[in-house]
């Protein structure tokens, strides 16, 4: 049992991808690759003849970094610029590097405008040519970016959690707390956690509050991140000590 709970958390991440840092370093945010990339496939889609293959996200190269102003999740990267490497096929009925500078320009501006992501370059790579002007659900492929097939993965990495009655205590007030933040679709479950982490830190004493949540549609993810970090650590603030830090992980948006 204990090695198909092992395997289970490694597919996990393996589904959610990287966790990239949101906005800077005083943000304490950070989203999943794999819900990143489902917002960039939505803006690529609304490009003509343009079918996304993959699409990953990383730290770019030889870029500085920062220390987060706050504990980061496990494995999270620091907060810094952000390469996009994507591949797909173009349409034969535009110009190819009209086609290239049009996805560039779609992938940065939802990147930077629906995310928050400090995004610096987009390398593009040409797979093939294909016939007609095709968008819309063959341009959406761009969601394979992160393995398995991402209704796979959703259905598997990020479950969702509808209510807090079964958590009780300081953990179960501030789920309450986190949900009721405007912008906040839900509380998620993730690598094998509640969706709020709290942990009491005796060097130098205080609290620090981690929450995973997905984000509803017509809200922007780092905003949410925002107001969801200031009204938990004013919640856990009552009866700790030392300061309250606190961190969000977003793994689904609507953005």
């Amino acid at each position: 049992m204990k090695t198909e709970a092992w395997t289970q958390a490694v597919r996990q991440q393996l589904d959610l991808g990287r966790l990239l840092p949101l906005g800077g370093p005083d943000d304490g945010t950070w989203i999943t690759e794999q819900a990143a990339v489902r917002v960039l496939g939505r803006a690529a889609a609304e490009i003509p003849g343009v079918r996304l293959a993959s699409v990953r996200i990383g730290a770019a190269p030889l870029e500085p970094v920062s220390e987060p102003a706050v504990h980061p999740p496990a494995s999270a990267l620091p907060p810094g610029p952000l390469r996009i490497e994507a591949a797909f096929t173009a349409s034969l009925g535009q110009p190819l590097p009209e086609t290239a500078d049009q996805l560039r320009s779609a992938l940065l501006n939802a990147a930077a405008e629906r995310l928050g992501l400090a995004t610096v370059t987009a390398d593009l790579r040409v797979t093939d040519l294909h016939e007609g002007p095709e968008t819309g659900e063959t341009s959406r492929t761009a969601a394979r970016a992160t393995r398995p097939s991402p209704e796979t993965a959703a259905a598997r990495s990020s479950p969702t959690v509808t209510g807090t009655a079964s958590v009780r205590g300081p953990v179960g007030d501030l789920a309450d707390v986190a949900t009721g933040v405007p912008g906040v679709a839900r509380l998620t479950a993730v690598l094998g956690s509640h969706p709020v982490k709290v942990e009491d830190q005796d060097d130098p004493p205080g609290r620090h509050i981690e929450v995973r949540l997905a984000v509803a549609g017509g809200h922007h993810p780092l905003e949410v991140a925002r107001a969801v970090r200031a009204a938990v650590a004013d919640a856990a603030t009552t009866g700790t000590s030392g300061p309250v830090t606190a961190a969000v992980l977003i793994t689904e948006t609507a953005a």
